[in-house]
């Protein structure tokens, strides 16, 4: 067999014995021996010709159900939503798809620019005095705030509520669990009746919420936020739908502290978990706690406008253990797709697209709300909601699902240690869902509930 190894047996031999192991299996020490394998991984074919992989790979892609080709209402955190054909088109150019880290600002201020724009957007978005120039995604994001709060009031005890995405909040908790930080994580509760208030102390960093929830609620912070800074806590606010930002109040007018987002809702298709950008914005007064980059707006010796990297707080530009992050980079293309996307909308194209989401949710949500057995738990919401089905709801979407409709997810694949929640479902309308598609919801719904 041909190995494409470029270094030999020696090499290699000389190598180890340099760094004092015995063999390349000491290397992995760390890694669990159940996560190991010693030999190629089971059910994988040989290996074959590129056209025969291209075939299989084409094969295996066939037997999933894209969201867009079927009436599809999944949601909670991932969003269908129409990307105008220009955002690809303009993401696609040699200078914006292959262009590198813009450490030079001098050859960079194109870069520059778009990623000052794309902070504006973000801080006006949010609420904010300031943004940085994006994080991975959505969750990373959330952990970040976190660290970045128990930094700011030097104090290691974080709540999170229990409308928090799980995805979310594992991150958090994964993040806590090497850096030592106490989390106190609110009973998860669909109904949307938890005190978060009573669970900060003198001790608190902070308090994580999402609005809307993960099962659709729209949260006023007014009151937790008060409640907080009464006792020297942050509160960071988390929104996965970033599009709800063009109706409803921002978190900044609430009294958040920190804000974290995904923006995947504008400019990014799904595409089975990302790549995704993360939205960031905070005080003024706590941007040097901000982890990321921060592009500015400055002028050059001839008093022309010019960009440059006011902050870059990682541990490529100061020492590791003085960082604000260790994150490398942000998600810059899809930063650009995102400020694109926005750009093209403009203030009263967003709050339009978020009424016309808002709408067709209430639609569809009437709709469910007639059918017997049928209940809508949301007094409030977006453009998602959560159902009570008179059966368990992941077999019902199952069986949905293989007559070609996405009915949306089920809160037990969320919260599967939750007991009680195996009849509720969570339901996303957007922009994208036709008359149609409601009505082969209604349709499946009414023959297996």
């Amino acid at each position: 067999m041909m190995r494409y190894q470029p270094l030999t047996e020696t090499d290699r031999a000389e190598m180890l014995a340099a760094i004092g192991v015995a063999g390349a299996d000491e290397l992995f020490a760390d890694v669990p021996e159940s996560a190991r394998t010693d030999g190629p991984i089971a059910g994988l074919p040989p290996h074959q010709p590129e056209w025969e992989v291209e075939r299989a790979l084409t094969e295996l892609a066939a037997r999933s159900t894209p969201a867009g080709a079927v009436p599809s209402f999944l949601g909670c955190g991932a969003y269908r939503h129409h990307i105008p054909a220009a955002v690809d088109h303009l993401i696609q150019r040699g200078e914006f798809l292959t262009s590198y880290t813009p450490y030079q600002p001098e050859v960079a201020q194109g870069t520059l620019q778009y990623l000052f724009e794309f902070q504006t957007q973000v801080a006006l978005l949010t609420g904010m005095e300031i943004a940085n120039a994006s994080m991975y995604d959505g969750a990373t994001a959330c952990a970040e705030a976190v660290l970045m709060a128990n930094r700011v009031t030097k104090r290691r005890r974080v709540v999170l509520s229990g409308g928090l995405h799980p995805h979310y909040r594992d991150v958090t908790l994964t993040s806590a669990r090497f850096s030592g930080f106490e989390v106190v994580a609110a009973p998860t509760d669909p109904s949307d009746q938890e005190d978060l208030a009573a669970l900060i102390d003198d001790e608190t960093s902070c308090v994580v919420v999402q609005t809307p929830t993960v099962f659709g609620h729209l949260r006023e912070l007014s009151a937790l936020s008060a409640r907080a800074h009464e006792r020297g806590a942050l509160v960071i606010a988390v929104v996965t739908e970033v599009v709800s930002l063009g109706l409803v109040t921002s978190p900044g007018e609430m009294g958040a502290d920190i804000v974290v987002a995904e923006g995947q809702s504008l400019g990014n298709p799904l595409g089975f978990g990302g790549p995704y950008v993360g939205l960031f914005a905070t005080r003024e007064r706590f941007v040097r706690q901000m982890p990321g980059r921060l592009a500015g707006q400055t002028v050059d010796a001839d008093g022309r406008r010019g960009f440059v990297l006011t902050l870059s707080t990682r541990e490529q530009h100061i020492r590791r253990d003085k960082a604000t992050s260790n994150i490398c980079t942000n998600s810059g293309l899809c930063a650009l797709a995102f400020t694109i996307h926005l750009s093209l909308l403009g203030e009263t194209g967003l709050r339009r697209l978020a009424e016309l989401n808002h709408a067709r949710a209430v639609q569809l949500a009437e709709r469910l709300a007639a059918l017997p057995g049928v209940i809508v738990l949301n007094d409030s919401f977006f453009n998602e909601f959560t159902v009570r089905l008179p059966r368990r709801a992941h077999k019902v979407v199952r069986k949905l699902a293989k007559r070609g409709v996405l009915a949306g997810v089920p809160a037990s694949r969320l919260f599967p240690e939750q007991p009680g929640g195996d009849d509720l479902v969570v339901v996303a309308v957007t922009e994208t869902t036709r008359d149609a598609d409601m009505d082969a919801l209604i349709a499946g719904l009414k023959e297996l509930v």
